[in-house]
């Protein structure tokens, strides 16, 4: 299968009658199958056709995950156009206007959700001849068109001349472009990542070495659907196996949204969640709450559980092996007395996580396969379609990022491109169909990022000895000291943030100079409990000062003589921090929308606390500008 279009045709003719599509209509779900499916695809694709769309235009799609997202999708490129998908998460002015802008968008697709963002900036956008809404609004404009009038148009075209439609789906080749996918804007200027049918097509093949999906397998999909993530390795790969696919629930904000996840998930009765770190991390507080709440026996046996289990699993590649054995009776005695009841609240049915969009810690890993739902970590990024490696159920090594795809070539090159033995880091290069065209109007970067075929990731990492992925982080993040010593900041980051209750975000920083500095956002309501335990009332000097204290204590455990000493080469650990005054958020765009730190616009936007980092002032945490930060998380 060289094309999207063949893709899905060939699931129609073989599960015509399979459910593809669920989703939540007044109080349950309902299915929509495979057969049903492609008629709706077929008339959207018609009423583009009759609306005068030609192949190569380009449309952009902004919604919720829905049915009407992959129809208006599949419609697209059955009309031999161009999707340009859009996150929800993007603001009007700058995001959207650039990326519909620069990418030339004839039409734009849109929910009613995201409709007042189009509004907004319609009339800035000549090139766009007309916005189609997929719900009804109250005061329609001249060049406003409804999704169901133009299926309406397409049923006509189909009814009097199929020949046309057909004609248009037929001529698609596999380098013809089915998205042009932005980047996540962590620079001013995103990206158009180009991407073919036949590079998703390949990478549904590829990701199908790693795991076995029968028809039966059904998943929640509360990704955005326009992440390279959840496209592939839900919406198409989900497709290639004839199993279905439901959407989240939409709510009126988007928190309430956030809410339907546990909710939806017990109706769906999933096989298989594609999840972040974020929301796997939120999942374990419902769950340790949940124990919590059964009082103090329940939550000890809970921890002797979680414990017996983590010695019996080890690294996952060698569960249960050598003396481990000798905890299995014990395992197969709590998986039946208190993670079975634990995996009910998932509908019973879920037999794994995948993980992508962050690095994911081990300990978060060492729970989940605990309770007997093993987070498979993934390896990726959109300019490969995205899958390059996965854990899997039958192979899955804690800390890695599986084992790679096949048909597809992967290399660990140093800073000269020489190619790396096993077991030692350097850059992660890939080479198959996977791989992008190329960035949309930017010869400069594709030239940059793809040289002889080869798709240079900037991400820093090695293979193991078992053909186990490990990424250690971005190139472009490394630290780096005044000697020129390269160090990547994400793991240390992550420890302190995972380990402390106190520090909610932790930023290092290091660009040649004496010392690395450390920039926190710390957890208030943490640290109120803690000075509360102390009898120390908030928001008083006495309380800031402690603050300060306590944030310095933790950040102290992992130097010498400290709880985590020797976790990490001391050199490289902060020697001063800041107390930001503000958290980082997608909001105030110090977060993308895959929720990695925007390390550019942190710096530029802390830069006089940056600055006083380097002063000899800023030794002691306990200092005016932290005091100053301190008292607005108080107020």
């Amino acid at each position: 299968m060289k094309t999207i279009v063949e893709l899905f045709e060939t699931s129609v003719a073989k599960y015509p009658n399979n459910v593809y599509l669920w989703e939540k209509k007044g109080s349950e779900f309902a299915g929509l199958t495979y057969k049903e499916t492609h008629l709706k695809v077929l008339q959207f694709a018609a009423g583009l056709i009759d609306l005068g769309v030609k192949k190569g235009d380009r449309i952009g799609l902004i919604s919720e995950g829905r049915n009407q997202w992959i129809i208006s999708e599949l419609g697209i490129l059955y009309a031999g156009a161009i999707n340009v998908p859009l996150s929800v998460k993007l603001d009007a002015k700058t995001e959207i206007k650039f990326r519909l802008q620069h990418s030339g968008c004839r039409f734009v697709v849109v929910s009613a959700g995201q409709a007042p963002k189009i509004e907004e900036i319609r009339k800035e956008l000549p090139q766009l001849e007309g916005v189609i809404h997929l719900d009804e609004k109250e005061e329609p404009l001249p060049n406003d068109i409804y999704f169901c009038d133009l299926m309406q148009q397409g049923k006509t075209l189909l009814h009097n001349n199929r020949q046309q439609v057909e004609q248009s789906y037929k001529a698609i080749e596999p380098n013809d472009l089915a998205n042009i996918s932005y980047t996540s804007g962590t620079t001013a200027d995103p990206k158009g990542i180009m991407l073919s049918h036949l590079n998703y097509a390949a990478n549904v093949i590829q990701s199908s070495t790693l795991m076995d999906i029968t028809p039966d397998w059904k998943t929640l999909a509360f990704l955005p659907w326009d992440h390279a993530f959840a496209h592939t390795a839900c919406l198409y790969c989900f497709m290639y196996f004839g199993a279905s696919v439901a959407s989240l629930e939409v709510g009126s904000t988007p928190m309430e949204t956030l809410k339907n996840i546990p909710k939806n998930i017990k109706e769906i009765k999933p096989r298989v969640l594609m999840s972040v770190p974020a929301i796997a991390k939120n999942f374990r507080k419902g769950i340790e709450s949940n124990i919590r709440q059964k009082g103090p026996k329940a939550e000890k046996l809970f921890n002797h559980a979680l414990k017996i289990a983590y010695k019996y699993n080890g690294n996952g590649f060698n569960r249960g092996k050598g003396t481990r054995f000798i905890y299995k009776p014990l395992v197969a005695l709590y998986d039946k007395i208190l993670f079975s009841k634990i995996r009910e609240g998932f509908g019973g049915e879920l037999k794994l996580f995948i993980g992508g969009g962050a690095l994911l810690d081990i300990e978060l890993q060492r729970f989940f396969f605990a309770i007997g739902i093993p987070m498979c970590q993934g390896y990726g990024l959109s300019e490969a379609a995205p899958v390059i490696s996965s854990n899997a159920l039958h192979a899955i090594k804690m800390g890695s990022s599986g084992r790679l795809v096949k048909y597809m070539e992967l290399k660990i090159v140093d800073a000269d491109g020489k190619e790396m033995p096993t077991g030692e880091k350097g850059e992660i290069i890939v080479k198959g169909d996977n791989v992008m065209l190329g960035y949309w109007q930017n010869p400069t970067a594709t030239a940059d990022t793809l040289r002889d075929g080869w798709l240079h990731t900037g991400d820093m990492g090695y293979l193991d000895k078992d053909g186990f992925l490990y990424v250690l982080g971005r190139f472009k993040s490394l630290l780096i000291g005044h000697d020129g010593e390269k160090y990547s900041p994400e793991g240390i980051e992550e420890a302190i943030v995972e380990q402390s209750p106190l520090i909610e975000q932790c930023m290092l920083h290091n660009n040649q100079d004496p010392y690395t500095c450390g920039m926190i956002v710390p957890n208030i309501a943490a640290i109120n409990r803690e000075l509360s335990g102390k009898g120390i009332k908030a928001g008083t000097d006495e309380a800031v000062d402690e603050a300060l204290r306590l944030i310095q204590a933790e950040v102290d455990k992992y130097k010498k003589g400290g709880e985590f000493a020797n976790s990490f080469p001391e050199r490289w650990l902060p020697a001063t921090i800041a107390v930001l005054p503000e958290a980082f958020t997608e909001q105030n765009h110090l977060l993308n929308s895959t929720m990695k730190m925007v390390r550019g616009k942190i710096n530029e936007r802390f830069a006089d606390e940056l600055a006083f980092l380097y002063t000899a002032e800023a030794k002691n945490i306990v200092n005016e500008q932290n005091r100053q930060a301190m008292k607005q998380w108080f107020d």
